[in-house]
C-alpha cells in the first residue's frame, strides 16, 4: 500500500527499532511507496513512512531491492557531495564512502553480505542514516 511521506524531522531524528518478521508487510508498503515516488525518489526508509523500524529499499535500475536490518561494516574512499530527500526540502552537503560492506536480512530474513559502490552505496548510506536518526 502507498504510505504518505512523513516530513517531521522530530519523528524522523528517532532511531530506528530492529525489524523481525512481523514487519514483513512494512517491506511491501516501502516499495509500494518507493515505486509511486519513482520520479522523484531512488531510496527509502521505514521512517520516511511513518513506521520507526530498521527496514530501506533502493532503486537499482527498475528492481527495488529491500534490505532488512542493514549494517555497514566497512567504509571506504570517503568524499563530500550534495543531496536531496523527499522528507526535506531541499540539497545539503554531506559526506559518503565510495565503497562500503553492509551485512543485512533479505526479504526474507535471510542473512546477507554484499559490498557496493557509487551511486548505490551513496543511496544505502543515506538511506542508513535515516534508521539512526540522521538528517542530511
Amino acid at each position: 500500500m502507498v504510505k504518505p511521506i512523513v516530513r517531521d524531522e522530530l519523528f524522523l531524528k528517532q532511531k530506528s527499532d530492529i525489524a523481525t518478521k512481523e514487519d514483513a508487510a512494512v517491506i511491501v508498503d516501502l516499495m509500494d511507496t518507493l515505486k509511486a515516488n519513482t520520479e522523484h525518489c531512488v531510496g527509502m526508509a521505514a521512517n520516511m513512512i511513518g513506521i520507526k523500524k530498521r527496514i530501506i529499499v533502493f532503486s537499482i535500475g527498475v528492481s527495488i531491492i529491500p534490505m532488512v536490518n542493514p549494517v555497514i561494516t566497512k567504509k571506504l574512499k570517503p568524499y563530500e557531495t550534495e543531496e536531496g530527500c523527499l522528507s526535506l526540502t531541499g540539497v545539503r552537503k554531506t559526506k559518503r564512502y565510495e565503497t562500503i560492506e553492509v551485512e543485512y536480512e533479505d526479504q526474507n530474513f535471510k542473512k546477507q553480505k554484499q559490498t557496493f559502490q557509487g551511486w548505490t552505496a551513496q543511496i544505502i548510506q543515506h538511506e542508513v542514516d535515516h534508521l539512526e536518526g540522521v538528517i542530511i
